[in-house]
């Protein structure tokens, strides 16, 4: 799985991409102009609390992200946790997650 990694990457997403949310998780979503290569960023920011919580988040939104088939196509999405990542089990925040897929089209 690619990931997005520079700043600048980042950037260009939150610049270009929408955004959709639901009680689980954020996505952004970008089309890239590379071609048909898609990338993933997993983001937990750390007003969630320690790192042993953030990562616990990461590792939910990678499981989901890897059940339903990310990266796609030529679209990058950075997926962002919320307080209740934590929480959840990666099959709830993959549910979550294709329905937000679904509403950006994607």
């Amino acid at each position: 799985m690619e990931t997005i990694k520079s700043n600048s990457e980042f950037e260009k997403v939150f610049s270009r991409g929408r955004r959709y949310s639901s009680d689980l998780l954020r996505i952004r979503v970008a089309r890239t102009d590379e071609g048909d290569h898609g990338r993933v960023a997993f983001v937990a920011p750390k007003r969630l609390g320690n790192a042993v919580y953030r990562n616990r988040c990461k590792r939910v939104l990678r499981e989901a992200a890897r059940s339903c088939g990310l990266p796609l196509g030529s679209f990058d999405v950075i997926l962002l946790s919320t307080d209740r990542t934590h929480d959840s089990s990666p099959e709830q925040v993959a549910v979550s997650l294709r329905g937000l897929l679904r509403r950006a089209g994607v």
